[in-house]
């Protein structure tokens, strides 16, 4: 993971930025990126096309999955963006199969949970954590394992990351965050992990707008704010005939 400053964008406690341009500075080469969203439900579409955009490369990327051909990540897999995608579920992706086959791309498949609690750690301090999810599989292969009360454990480094892009539903101007229903999924605890945190949100409060006991994410820890517009597609659309 690269070092990076971490400058806080805006006057005093204002996060707001104007521009991708100015939420992404600092994004370069071979960082480390936690991307929000799980499938297609609260990514941060905008912040995804504008690293695209950039022409970026040696990423690595961790997230529940590498959206779609053609949207969200799977627009910086068109580009060639990722070296090295850390996720627990990949099944949208042909092209993704593609580059994982011909070696073009690293892949390091974890659990869910333990992806989950990975990130958390990672944004909690935690170095390591032992779990049982994996404990007798390839999963387990090369790492140091422990036996507790009878069962086999398996230990799990944190992660952090350079750069956390999140997306959520309202923000006000320094940095809380409020998410909604299943969009949150993934995005707290990522918010939480990395070394610059950008958020971009559907709408953009003052300060004391937001019900203080409703707020999922503490502006702490979120650097930039930007607003955006949401396409917001649908995976698998399934009608009637």
């Amino acid at each position: 993971m690269a070092a990076l400053s971490k400058p806080v964008a805006g006057k005093g406690f204002n996060k707001v930025v104007q521009s991708y341009e100015e939420a992404l500075q600092g994004f370069q080469d071979d960082l480390t990126v936690m991307v929000g969203g799980f499938g297609l439900c609260g990514i941060p579409e905008g912040l995804i096309q504008a690293v695209c955009d950039l022409k970026v490369k040696g990423l690595t990327c961790i997230s529940n999955n590498a959206g779609v051909d053609g949207f969200g990540l799977g627009l910086w897999l068109e580009k060639r963006q990722i070296a090295t995608m850390i996720a627990s579920y990949v099944g949208e992706n042909a092209l993704f199969e593609q580059l994982y086959l011909s070696g073009e791309m690293k892949v390091i498949l974890t659990p869910q949970g333990t992806l989950a609690e990975k990130i958390r750690a990672g944004g909690a301090g935690i170095p390591a954590f032992y779990t049982a999810t994996g404990a007798g599989t390839l999963i387990a292969e090369g790492k140091d394992t422990r036996e507790f009360e009878g069962r086999l454990y398996v230990l799990e480094p944190a992660l952090k990351a350079d750069f956390s892009l999140v997306k959520a539903w309202k923000a006000d101007t320094m940095g809380n965050l409020i998410y909604r229903k299943t969009a949150m999924n993934f995005n707290p605890m990522m918010a939480t992990a990395g070394n610059i945190t950008v958020a971009e949100v559907e709408e953009i409060v003052p300060p004391g707008t937001l019900d203080p006991n409703q707020i999922h994410t503490p502006g702490i820890y979120v650097d930039r704010v930007i607003q955006g517009s949401f396409e917001k597609r649908i995976e698998q659309r399934t009608v009637r005939n």
